[in-house]
């Protein structure tokens, strides 16, 4: 008889401090290595759009890498988030972490069949049933934006933008970037 490991919050703060990057889903270790320096590029260009927004308009807030601690066997750090003004706060536990979904998940894809499959799938299938609104995949490598946008019960494929469309959305009213922007230097 096997038994599956399930692991924990508190298994956590038993691995190596480095410059890993552990997340938990469904009591499943993924374990991710620095990223590029075109995946954090990507991740501090879109954080700064998304930033001089919320700051235009004061509808909420945005953040790189946040923990996200849903439940003991299920927390994530998303590349960026957008969470608005009212739900987060509700969203906050004391150690200052997220414990609710914020509307906007951003992931920035690293290169690989497994890095594909965690944001595509694993994550994207976490994001839907945990009531993120929208979720925007980035891929540094082919300047593009995948936008995925909760209908019918479930993140559903929208569009994909490629350098010269412009990113909008529901959620953020009057917000624009074209998707160069997020990739440039």
């Amino acid at each position: 008889m096997t038994t599956n490991l399930r692991w924990t919050t508190a298994d956590l703060r038993l691995l190596p401090d480095s410059s890993n990057r552990y997340e938990i889903i469904d009591g499943e270790l993924l374990v991710t290595k620095a990223p590029h320096w075109g995946h954090q590029r990507a991740v501090t260009n879109t954080a700064a759009e998304l930033r001089s927004w919320t700051d235009s308009t004061g509808l909420g807030e945005t953040v790189s890498t946040p923990g996200i601690i849903f439940t003991d066997a299920d927390n994530v750090i998303p590349d960026v988030v957008w969470i608005s003004k009212e739900r987060l706060a509700v969203s906050l536990d004391e150690a200052g972490h997220l414990t609710a979904a914020p509307e906007l998940v951003v992931e920035v894809m690293s290169p690989g069949a497994d890095n594909e499959r965690r944001d595509r799938e694993i994550k994207l299938k976490f994001y839907s049933q945990r009531g993120v609104q929208e979720y925007w995949i980035l891929d540094w490598r082919l300047k593009q934006v995948e936008v995925y946008r909760h209908q019918a019960g479930v993140l559903q494929l929208i569009c994909t933008l490629i350098a010269g469309d412009s990113l909008t959305s529901p959620l953020l009213p009057g917000f624009s970037c074209t998707v160069e922007r997020l990739f440039v230097s």
